[in-house]
């Protein structure tokens, strides 16, 4: 994955704060619709990252990374958006007093 992309793009934003990843970004990182990315800032910028397949963990990727790193990563990042869906789950759900 040398080289970069050039040309800037401009990308809407929803209400909802999506936005569509270019589809030749999203070739050139594998990353598949639907999929998942990692999404973090570092020195100020909005980083978007491919989580690695299970055969990338396995292959020739695996020791670029930490033992457990990426997993690790993965989980933390899944936990985190299971417990915002909950807590939205229950600022929806009627309260028994209404």
């Amino acid at each position: 994955m040398s080289g970069s992309t050039k040309s800037q793009r401009v990308v809407r934003v929803s209400q909802k704060g999506q936005a569509t990843i270019p589809k030749e970004l999203r070739e050139k990182f594998g990353i598949k619709a639907p999929g998942e990315v990692f999404v973090y800032e570092e020195q100020g910028r909005i980083i978007i990252e491919p989580v690695p397949s299970p055969d990338e963990l396995h292959g020739i990727h695996a020791g670029e990374h930490e033992r457990g790193e990426v997993l690790e990563r993965v989980q933390k990042t899944r936990d985190e958006e299971k417990r915002r869906e909950e807590a939205r789950v229950e600022r929806l759900r009627p309260s028994e007093n209404g």
